[in-house]
C-alpha cells in the first residue's frame, strides 16, 4: 500500500513538472497589462515584467536583463509603439521566435483620439525621442529579423490615446485577447486560462460598479492633471478634466503653458491639481500657487504598486479614491 501511495505521489509530481515545463515564457511591457496577464496565468506560470518598480514607459530605457527576457520569450504582450516606443526596435531585433501581441489591436476596444487645443497641448503624434536600446543591450540580431504578430496590419503612430487600460471595458477586451493568445500558444493549459479569464471579467464588472459609485458625487467638479492620461477613465465614468499641465512626461512645459493652466485653474475654480508619483511635483505647486486648488496624486501606470494579479484593481480603486478625496 505504501509503495502505491509513493507511486501516485511520484506520478503527480511528474505531471506537475510536465505542466510547468510546458508553460510558455511570457513577457509583458507595463504593470497594468502585466496584472491582467498574471491573473489569467494564475496556476500556470508567472509572466515577466519589463517596466518594473516606479519607472514610466514614457522615459524607460531597456536593461540587458529585459533584452534577455524578450529574446527567450514565447509570447510578448505590449500596448503598442504609441506608448512603449522604446520597445519597437528591440521587439523586431530580439523577439524572433515570440508571438508579439499589440493589445491596442484587441477586438472590442474603444479608442479615443488625442485631445488637442485649449487646455490640452498639441501632441507630437508618436515622435518621441528614442534610440536603439536593443543595441545597448548587446544584441547582434538584425532589425529585419521576422517576428510573429497576431495580425498583419500596420499602425499609424500617435493616432489614439494609448492609456487604454483605464477603461475597465477595454481591460475586459484585452483580457479576452490575452486569453485567446495563451490558449493558442499553450493549449495544454487552455482550461485554466478560460476559467481564470471568466473570473477576471466577473471581477472587473464588480470593480466597474464600485468605482461608478465612488466617483458619482464628484462628477461636476473640475480638476487638472499632470499629463493627459485619464480620458478613458473620464469618458467611462463621466468625470471631467479641465486640462493637463503637459501633454506627455517627456515634454517639459514652458512658462507660457504654466501661465495658461494657472489661469484655467482660477477661471474654473478647479478644486484639485494632480501630480504623478514618478515625476517632480513642483510644477503642480507652481500651478496652484495663489489659487484655492489643492494638490493630489494620481498614478495611471501603477508606479507605486507591487506587480501582480491584484494590481489592476488597486490601480483603478486608487484613482477613484484619490479623485474623491481631493475633490470632495
Amino acid at each position: 500500500m505504501k509503495s502505491i501511495v509513493t507511486l501516485l505521489l511520484a506520478s503527480a509530481a511528474m505531471i506537475a513538472s510536465s505542466n510547468a515545463m510546458a508553460a510558455p515564457n511570457v513577457v509583458v511591457s507595463i504593470k497594468p497589462i502585466h496584472s491582467l496577464v498574471a491573473a489569467i496565468m494564475q496556476g500556470v506560470a508567472e509572466p515577466e515584467l519589463i517596466v518594473d518598480g516606479g519607472a514610466s514607459p514614457h522615459t524607460y530605457s531597456l536593461k540587458p536583463s529585459n533584452a534577455r527576457a524578450i529574446e527567450g520569450a514565447d509570447v510578448v504582450f505590449w500596448v503598442g509603439d504609441g506608448l512603449e516606443k522604446f520597445l519597437e526596435k528591440p521587439l523586431h531585433s530580439l523577439a524572433g521566435k515570440a508571438t508579439v501581441v499589440e493589445l491596442d489591436d484587441a477586438k472590442g476596444l474603444e479608442k479615443l483620439p488625442f485631445r488637442e487645443g485649449g487646455p490640452f497641448e498639441g501632441h507630437d503624434h508618436g515622435e518621441h525621442e528614442g534610440h536603439d536600446h536593443a543595441a545597448e543591450a548587446g544584441s547582434d540580431h538584425n532589425h529585419d529579423d521576422a517576428h510573429k504578430h497576431e495580425d498583419g496590419h500596420d499602425h499609424e503612430e500617435g493616432e489614439y490615446d494609448m492609456h487604454l487600460w483605464l477603461d475597465p471595458a477595454n481591460a475586459k477586451a484585452m483580457a479576452v485577447e490575452i486569453e485567446k493568445t495563451l490558449m493558442t500558444v499553450d493549449p495544454a493549459n487552455a482550461k485554466t486560462y478560460q476559467e481564470n479569464t471568466k473570473t477576471l471579467v466577473d471581477n472587473l464588472d464588480v470593480l466597474d460598479k464600485e468605482i461608478a459609485e465612488t466617483v458619482a458625487p464628484i462628477k461636476d467638479k473640475p480638476f487638472v492633471v499632470f499629463h493627459d492620461a485619464y480620458q478613458y477613465f473620464e469618458h467611462h465614468y463621466g468625470v471631467k478634466t479641465a486640462g493637463s499641465i503637459t501633454v506627455s512626461p517627456e515634454s517639459i512645459p514652458g512658462a507660457e503653458r504654466i501661465k495658461q493652466i494657472h489661469a484655467k485653474v482660477k477661471e474654473l475654480n478647479a478644486t484639485c491639481v494632480f501630480a504623478e508619483p514618478q515625476f517632480e511635483p513642483k510644477l503642480v505647486n507652481v500651478v496652484i500657487e495663489g489659487t484655492q486648488a489643492k494638490s493630489g496624486t494620481l498614478d495611471p501606470e501603477a508606479a507605486t504598486l507591487e506587480a501582480g494579479p491584484d494590481l489592476y484593481f488597486k490601480l483603478m480603486r486608487g484613482i477613484a479614491t484619490s479623485l474623491k478625496d481631493c475633490l470632495s
